[in-house]
């Protein structure tokens, strides 16, 4: 068995029902592990065995239920080709690759046009494919051909309300100047014939709604209902209805006027479709995150390729690649660089504003942008493998995944439309029969009602979107939410377990002491230096940091041995140099007890000491520390104020973890645990009844992130920490935890609010039109107003700023 994911998208659902329908026949096809389909973001996510079935049969499947599967169209240029042959070539070759659904080659103008499903196949592929028969291509920049098909639906429901709207208008004005206060408004007799009215509301009703009654046909020819049914449904009664009034009234020598519902069926599609175009641009919105995820990316690299600099497109950078980059300019993939030096702005990574220096050796990241000097870096990581691919890719799953919540709304919205149907034929037998008996009319208007008010798009909107907008803000403030159902979690957690080293602490050893009791500080530093300048232990690079960060000049050393568990020995400018622990000044009869005091101090406060002795005199001592974030103190504060309870797991010495612990201020500290001991500790305080989150960056940390009820790696970690993890916290902050745990209380707050809104609408909305208390328009009216309600609420996430002590506001 091999399972794989695919993301398919989809055109032409209408509401929840419609996705939830897919949703299940997806589910019921063999082979097919999971299905999920988000009507907010219109993709279907699909985990299936690919020796069972292929991504072919889902597109079968969605089209049989009566929607499409969104095809992709580029245009890319070709070089080499030299006659119409190889035109014909590469067609076939394209049209042969799966995924492909066709391939236009134009000799004339050197250029091929390919339509392909995103689920299977890439631009990329594309090219590889090309590219081994001798051929390149280039793809062009995107044009109407190639437009979203968002933009497009915009569009197109724009001109669909314009065009209703006209020819609406004169029908409404008919219905406002029957109201009492607005008898003295001029209505012209031409509006009121009945022939007038038909033939303002059918283009309405059979063109601008011709999109519910493609809807409803291909939602009944799958057995089940959607709001497009409603729609259809309602509006044609309307219609049909006035038509037979108008017959009436012709035969009858038009005498007097009927009462005629043609302006209820031609303003409720003009206001379901304003609706729509309210509810499309809404939604756009809410994948806002996505789009400035990708404006990040640099478009094109300069690479040197045969002692030449070449522009060429960044997707055809590939590892190994060597590519300059210039001041002001975006770095195009991750690196390494290979000559220079500059700042570098970080913040779309760190949210930090001022500029990381950076110089040969240090990697980079693509998208971050080079303020000064010119750069040589080696190609890394490219493609769908650089970091910021990594976080569109982590921030695209969160949005188009479901919490646990969604489920229940996606239940109800299925059985929802059948009922609402039942409930609309009950109120027009009830009128007809019991309150207004034999009087069609009177029962008309609740049937017309119901259907309309009870669309439920409200319900379907209600956490998508809310998980879109919360997850896009998240991303934007550096948190990646790996799905819907962690971003739901999140909340509940009541015990957040911190590793040490590189999570509180920099993870990165620094020189934060200096006695000198024989000499001058910037002697024996220099002599220092020079004695710790070949050591390979990190403790030593610190120190030779720390020495250098001093403005501190170190020369060579004539002689240098390390040794292993005491320290080193060296000989610099004719001198012997011993540094290192007790023991080693014990080996040489060295009395270290003038330090002995000063150096318990330090280790009691978790620092590396080290004797330094000079000719066989004690110098001094220094300490090496592994310093605390500066956010740290803060973060912790911050959880407190929250509720948490805060721990500190570590595989450190009991002494140093607890002053680490004491200098930020947490008070339970548990010591000396092995990496594998580490999960063992959390199922621990889970067994306590607690809800935990791991929050760690090594790949010591991965099971322990993997057993907590919810992981949190330090996005400045190990790869494999961040894949362990359901929650990426890329600015390496502390304060991102506790970010997390807001954000996801404001994002499940919002989603009940929308799901309450929803709820009481349809409750309240349908025993009011069933009662005949409710107009048709307005029904139409509240209807669009309840979808287009409950976006804007979710998109109100996107504005979340929280206070740094704790206690958060939104703007």
């Amino acid at each position: 068995m091999v399972e794989k994911e695919v993301y398919i998208p989809i055109e032409g659902m209408t509401c929840a029902a419609c996705a939830n329908r897919i949703e299940k026949g997806l589910t019921r096809l063999d082979g097919v592990d999971k299905a999920n389909v988000n009507f907010a973001t219109e993709k279907a996510k699909i985990r299936y065995d690919t020796e069972k079935i292929t991504p072919k049969a889902f597109e079968e499947k969605i089209q049989h239920l009566g929607y499409n599967v969104s095809k992709e169209k580029v245009v890319f240029d070709i070089t080499g080709m030299t006659c119409a042959a190889c035109a014909n070539r590469i067609e076939k070759k394209l049209t042969r690759i799966d995924g492909v659904s066709s391939a236009s080659v134009n000799f004339a103008v050197e250029n091929v046009t390919v339509e392909y499903n995103s689920s299977e196949v890439t631009p990329v592929d594309l090219k590889e494919a090309v590219k081994k028969i001798g051929y390149t291509l280039n793809e062009q920049d995107s044009n109407e051909e190639t437009a979203d098909y968002r933009d497009k639906e915009i569009r197109n429901q724009t001109g669909k309300f314009i065009f209703a709207a006209i020819l609406s208008l004169p029908l409404l004005w008919t219905m406002v100047t029957h109201f009492e206060f607005t008898s003295f408004l001029y209505m012209p007799d031409m509006f009121m014939n009945p022939w007038v009215q038909l033939a303002l509301a059918t283009p309405v009703q059979f063109i601008a709604g011709a999109q519910f009654y493609k809807g409803a046909y291909k939602a009944l020819r799958s057995k089940s209902a959607n709001m497009d049914v409603l729609i259809a449904l309602g509006t044609t009664v309307a219609f049909f209805y006035s038509l037979f009034l108008g017959y009436e009234w012709h035969i009858n020598g038009q005498v007097g006027m009927p009462e005629l519902y043609f302006e209820a069926a031609a303003v409720i599609i003009t206001l379901v479709i304003l609706g729509k175009l309210f509810e499309v641009r809404a939604k756009g919105r809410t994948g806002k995150a996505i789009e400035k995820l990708l404006d990040m990316q640099a478009k094109t690299a300069r690479i040197v390729r045969d002692g030449l600099e070449v522009e060429v497109p960044v997707e055809a950078v590939v590892v190994g690649d060597t590519f300059i980059v210039r001041p002001g300019e975006k770095i195009p993939v991750d690196g390494e660089i290979v000559k220079g030096s500059s700042a570098l702005d970080e913040s779309m990574i760190t949210g930090e504003s001022i500029p990381v220096d950076k110089k040969p050796k240090d990697v980079v990241i693509g998208g971050t942008i080079n303020k000064n000097g010119t750069l040589t870096v080696n190609a890394t990581k490219v493609g769908k493998d650089t970091a910021l691919a990594q976080i569109v890719k982590v921030v695209e799953e969160a949005q188009g995944s479901k919490a646990d919540i969604q489920r229940v709304a996606d239940r109800v919205s299925g059985v929802f439309v059948p009922i609402v149907v039942l409930i609309a034929v009950g109120s027009f037998l009830a009128w007809y029969f019991l309150i207004e008996p034999g009087d069609v009319r009177s029962a008309l208007v609740p049937l017309i009602t119901v259907l309309v008010i009870a669309c439920p798009c409200a319900l379907g909107l209600a956490t998508p979107t809310s998980i879109m907008a919360g997850s896009g803000r998240a991303a934007e403030m550096g948190v990646l939410f790996k799905g819907g159902e962690h971003l739901e979690h999140t909340r509940n957690i009541q015990t957040v377990v911190l590793d040490k080293t590189g999570t509180v602490t920099k993870g990165e050893p620094e020189l934060t002491n200096v006695d000198i009791v024989n000499g001058t500080e910037q002697d024996v530093l220099a002599l220092v230096g020079a004695a710790e300048k070949h050591s390979e232990h990190p403790l030593a690079k610190a120190i030779v940091d720390g020495i250098k960060k001093r403005g501190i000049s170190i020369p060579e050393p004539e002689q240098f041995t390390a040794l292993p568990g005491f320290g080193v020995e060296a000989q610099v400018d004719g001198k012997t140099l011993y540094i290192g622990t007790r023991k080693l000044m014990k080996q040489h009869q060295l009395d270290s007890q003038l330090i002995e005091e000063k150096m318990a101090t330090l280790e009691t406060a978790g620092k590396t000491a080290m004797v330094i002795a000079i000719d066989n005199e004690i110098a001094g001592l220094i300490a090496v520390s592994d310093t605390v974030k500066d956010t740290s103190k803060a973060a912790v504060a911050r959880m407190k104020s929250l509720g948490l309870e805060v721990i500190m797991l570590t595989g450190d010495n009991e002494k140093t973890a607890t002053a680490i612990g004491n200098q930020v201020g947490i008070d339970r500290v548990i010591a000396e645990v092995v990496p594998e001991q580490k999960a063992d500790e959390i199922k621990k305080l889970q067994l306590e009844g607690k809800k935990v989150a791991m929050v760690g960056d090594g790949m010591n940390d991965a099971p322990a992130l993997a057993v907590a009820d919810v992981g949190m790696a330090i996005g400045t970690g190990t790869d494999v920490a961040i894949e362990a993890a359901d929650v990426t916290l890329m600015r390496g902050d502390l304060q991102s935890v506790a970010d997390s745990i807001q954000l996801s209380e404001k994002t499940m707050r919002n989603i009940k609010q929308n799901l309450f809104f929803a709820f009481v609408y349809n409750s309240a909305g349908i025993p009011i039109a069933a009662a005949g208390l409710l107009a048709p328009w307005v029904a139409g009216a509240a209807m669009a107003f309840s979808s287009v309600s409950v976006v804007l609420n979710a998109l109100r996430l996107q504005r979340m700023r929280f206070k740094k002590e704790g206690d958060s506001r939104e703007q």
